[in-house]
């Protein structure tokens, strides 16, 4: 029977219909290793336990209210989020792209504030922010953008990883904020320099402009941290958070400081369900059972595994062009666009993606065990050197 679905994906063919921790299950009963995590959400894997009772017991309790009224799994969630970030205070909403269109809202709000008629934000090439109108315009990827001109204007676009392109921007341009990924995943996987952060605080701070970092991918555990930016000791003004944050369960969370904390009254931003009970109860468990069961610290150890054992097994290759990552992120550049890779791991029994057209991207659950993670390495390179003998 053909699908009524809106065609926004060219989807694979195979339906899901169980999980447990990092495997997967088809209608079939046949067993694949997730090592995409629903696109870096399920950081606890499939069919958590803490995830599963803290939304059944809150189904049974309380839905939603709307934010008309105060709700308490919403303050007790700011105030967790707020704690382990060092930010001031938190709004919620339901996606990454709904939280960096609280940031950009933030930015402008800040740039009114200090009298810029029309303020502007720097962006990054490469980047990807979101599907909405405003945050497509700030994604630094003509795809994404092609078909939906006119784009919103107020966005300056410089390369990543490139401080000096920023400190080349004149200070008369009316820019009031940096928007920009800790680590590019969509781009490819791109880590930047150590030392990327703290350039762009610095100049962030001698500029007055808002340092706002979207951790929707990033965030949550999986480089290795709780948050990217704390591989560092710096704080932004702005955090974007969304995908692994309910594990599933649709929540998004803009994180600000400072003067930014104070950018969004009564009246100026809203969201029907955000910050919902059902939400945050499972958000709250997210949080709890990763400092519970250390799944932080392991995202360090297991990612540099994983990323030691594929330049073991891979590096210097034909074809390989890079192996990089940080914590449970990690990518492989190959040198030439290589879409037949999807499903011929489908095929094996592996999820995996391809992003920026030449990069293998992994983001497995952060509950993989260390057999797993052998067996993602092992199957992965198997499947990549057979697949460049095979077209050669």
């Amino acid at each position: 029977m053909a699908s009524q679905v809106m065609p926004t994906y060219a989807r694979l063919p195979v339906m899901f219909e169980r999980g447990e921790g990092a495997w997967l299950w088809d209608k079939q009963d046949r067993r694949y290793l997730d090592a995409i995590a629903g696109i870096a959400v399920c950081n606890l894997g499939h069919a958590h336990p803490a995830v599963f009772a803290a939304v059944c017991e809150q189904a049974g309790k309380l839905i939603h209210t709307s934010n008309l009224y105060r709700i308490e799994k919403q303050e007790e969630l700011a105030q967790e989020l707020c704690r382990l970030s060092g930010m001031d205070n938190a709004f919620f909403c339901n996606s990454g792209a709904e939280a960096n269109e609280s940031a950009i809202k933030i930015a402008r709000r800040y740039g009114h504030y200090l009298g810029i008629a029309e303020p502007a934000i720097i962006v990054m090439e490469s980047s990807f922010h979101g599907r909405t109108l405003a945050t497509l315009s700030a994604t630094g990827s003509r795809k994404v953008q092609e078909g939906f001109e006119p784009l919103v204007g107020g966005f300056i676009r410089v390369p990543y990883d490139d401080v000096r392109a920023i400190e080349a921007i004149p200070d008369n341009n009316n820019v009031v904020a940096i928007l920009v990924e800790p680590i590019q995943g969509e781009g490819g996987v791109r880590v930047p320099a150590d030392d990327y952060l703290l350039q762009l605080r610095r100049v962030c701070d001698q500029r007055n402009w808002l340092l706002m970092l979207d951790e929707v991918q990033t965030g949550i555990g999986r480089t290795g941290r709780l948050l990217a930016f704390q591989h560092t000791f710096i704080r932004p003004d702005v955090v974007t958070l969304a995908k692994a944050l309910g594990n599933g369960v649709p929540i998004g969370a803009c994180l600000a400081l400072g003067t930014a904390a104070e950018m969004l009254t009564a009246g100026k931003h809203a969201s029907t369900f955000g910050g919902n009970p059902l939400a945050c109860s499972a958000a709250l468990a997210v949080l709890r059972t990763l400092f519970r069961e250390q799944l932080v610290e392991r995202a360090a150890i297991l990612g540099e595994n994983i990323l030691q054992g594929l330049r073991s097994a891979i590096e210097g290759r034909p074809h390989v062009v890079d192996i990089r990552g940080k914590g449970m992120m990690i990518g492989i550049e190959l040198d030439q666009p290589c879409p037949d890779l999807v499903p011929l791991a489908l095929e094996r029994g592996l999820l995996i993606n391809v992003t920026a057209e030449k990069v293998l991207r992994l983001l497995p659950p952060l509950v993989l065990t260390d057999d797993q993670a052998r067996l993602l390495v092992d199957e992965l390179s198997r499947l990549i050197v057979g697949y460049f003998k095979i077209t050669a």
